[in-house]
């Protein structure tokens, strides 16, 4: 059968949707949902996700890494799936719709690409030697970094995602490089296992841990660099809980197609 696609990208961060509101699509397929993410063989992508209907909201969001497997919430393909579903006409200027994490709200400014979405309240924040942890609805390592530009990414991210602490359940690597009035992040992502040029839960889960580390409170916002462009984290901050967060950055259409599966 061929399957309708379309392929969006949020700063680099790149994926495959697909519109399955009819169920025409049995997606737990991990060998194929891994064939179509390939990059030589496939269509390629950091992952692939279809929108459906869900009682009660705007359309569920279903996300698979490119390694086939279910993820975690993934927070740039939660804008570009924003951006998806105001262009097939489901939404307009906002939206509620569920995620892996629970529900989620986002606006879109369609002229301007620009999502902003709501991410899940974070409350707990550990300490792992000099790197932060915590779940900014996937989990989250961020180690402030000299130099990121010439770091290893892949090799230090790797050794860290596979050691005794995080091989079993894995874990997505951020270094951070402080640069004054934004922050330069690089990030090593479990299920991909590779790095990619965004992170949406990752810068997310950075400017958490270095509002905490510099014990910033009130309403914040804090501009992140990565390879694929520029990001923003909006939120509050009590000295404790972490409330109102959104996810901010462009979410583009790149191309649609057929493919024979």
């Amino acid at each position: 059968m061929k399957l309708h696609f379309y392929k969006y990208q949020g700063a680099g961060n790149d994926f495959i949707l697909v519109d399955n509101r009819n169920s025409d699509i049995n997606h737990n397929d991990p060998a194929l949902i891994s064939s179509l993410c390939d990059r030589r063989f496939g269509i390629g992508g950091d992952g692939m996700m279809f929108l459906q209907k869900k009682e009660g909201f705007d359309f569920e969001m279903i996300y698979y890494n490119s390694d086939g497997q279910p993820s975690s919430m993934c927070g740039n393909g939660g804008r570009c799936i924003v951006a998806f579903a105001h262009d097939l006409g489901v939404i307009e200027k906002n939206t509620n719709f569920l995620a892996v994490d629970g529900p989620h709200y986002a606006t879109i400014s369609a002229e301007e690409n620009w999502v902003s979405l709501q991410m899940i309240d974070v409350e707990e924040i550990k300490m792992d030697g000099e790197a932060s942890v915590l779940n900014t609805g996937s989990p989250h390592y961020v180690l402030p970094a000299a130099n990121l530009k010439e770091k290893d990414v892949f090799e230090e991210g790797r050794a860290i995602r596979y050691n005794d602490t995080y091989k079993k359940q894995g874990i997505n690597i951020n270094f951070v490089e402080d640069l004054g009035d934004h922050y330069f992040v690089r990030t090593y992502e479990r299920g991909v296992e590779d790095e990619t040029f965004a992170c949406g839960t990752g810068v997310t889960a950075v400017a958490l841990a270095m509002a905490k580390r510099k014990n910033q409170t009130g309403s914040l916002s804090t501009p992140i660099k990565v390879l694929g462009g520029d990001l923003n984290i909006r939120f509050d901050h009590d000295g404790n809980h972490f409330s109102n967060i959104f996810l901010e950055g462009p979410a583009k259409f790149v191309f649609e197609g057929d493919i024979e599966i």
